[in-house]
């Protein structure tokens, strides 16, 4: 059995409590200040950690923009290169036209607009980057030029171009139909 507590040892123990209490209220609040040092410390590593971060972020922004931008670019040449390409037969067809009307004198007047209609169309394609491939009197470039025949010749060189069959063209550097052409054998042997 447990002998009875008296008055004064109740109020001991009840003191006791209270400072044990005090010294753990008192140790809360420099706990927190310590809290508050680190996170004082903390908080410029933060901010840096933020700042690169929103520094990092601006530019993948940035370098977003530039290859959405090359690629509207990519697909808007490519989107020309389609029509371009679609528009050679028309033209191969106009120059035909002009070549045999060419051959009729009540047809003179007529002939002149077409051309002048002619050079106008071949006008805006060149300014979108399309060029000529007229490779008369030049070494034959099997990147450039397709041969559909070999012919003898005393005056064009051996493996040069003799006649140019079909335009080729050239789109922003980039090869849209090779130019057939008559490529030079060399001299007739037989002569």
């Amino acid at each position: 059995m447990k002998p009875k507590k008296t008055e004064t040892e109740s109020e001991s123990e009840e003191s006791q409590k209270t400072e044990k209490s005090t010294q753990s209220e008192q140790a809360e609040p420099c706990s927190e200040e310590a809290g508050a040092a680190e996170s004082s410390e903390q908080q410029p590593a933060e901010a840096e950690d933020f700042r690169i971060r929103y520094l990092r972020s601006v530019a993948d922004l940035e370098n977003f923009r530039k290859r959405v931008a090359k690629e509207k670019a990519l697909i808007i040449k490519s989107a020309n290169a389609a029509l371009i390409e679609s528009l050679l037969p028309v033209i191969d067809t106009m120059k035909l036209g002009l070549e045999a009307a060419e051959k009729q004198a009540e047809a003179s007047d007529l002939v002149q607009g077409f051309n002048m209609v002619l050079d106008q169309l071949n006008r805006v394609l060149e300014e979108n980057g399309l060029e000529e491939i007229s490779p008369d009197g030049a070494i034959f470039d099997p990147n450039l030029h397709e041969s559909v025949a070999y012919q003898a010749s005393d005056t064009v060189p051996l493996d040069h171009v003799i006649q140019t069959v079909r335009t080729g063209y050239r789109l922003n550097e980039r090869l849209i139909r090779a130019a057939n052409v008559i490529v030079s054998s060399g001299t007739n042997p037989e002569a």
